[in-house]
């Protein structure tokens, strides 16, 4: 097997925005995961009742998404051709949270259109790191 071709620059300036992504990722899951009473009880009435409302599987797709995710940038970084899997399975936890979210709690009716914007943020960098890991893999940068 032939060593894989050595990544541009920007591959690695790519990469380490997706590493920071995925740091903030897996820190707002750990602070929401882990807040107190007091914390839940100064979030806007809206926001505590959806959250009061979340089942444990949303929870743990979250875990799943941002977890599975860092290692995705994790692999990424060490040029392993799995990072893209890892994006997908983040991608697939991304789904579920975000599935229950406006499927099943009806969270764009309870929270409004705004509700929707940090979301599809989050759907799009999703699929932009499983294509970056495809194109990375396609041009033999990954092993």
């Amino acid at each position: 097997m032939s060593d894989p071709i050595r990544p541009p620059l920007w591959f690695w300036l790519v990469s380490g925005l997706f590493l920071l992504w995925g740091l903030a990722g897996c820190y707002a899951c750990y602070a929401q995961l882990t807040i107190s009473e007091s914390g839940l009880a100064a979030l806007p009435a809206a926001q505590r009742e959806a959250w009061l409302a979340m089942t444990l599987l949303p929870k743990a797709a979250y875990g799943v998404a941002v977890a599975v995710g860092l290692l995705g940038t994790i692999l990424l970084l060490a040029r392993n051709r799995l990072a893209q899997i890892a994006f997908i399975v983040s991608l697939a936890g991304v789904i579920v949270q975000f599935g229950w979210f406006f499927g099943i709690y009806g969270g764009l009716a309870k929270l409004g259109a705004s509700s929707a914007v940090f979301p599809a943020i989050i759907v799009l960098i999703a699929a932009a790191e499983i294509w970056f890991a495809g194109l990375a893999t396609r041009r033999g940068w990954l092993r």
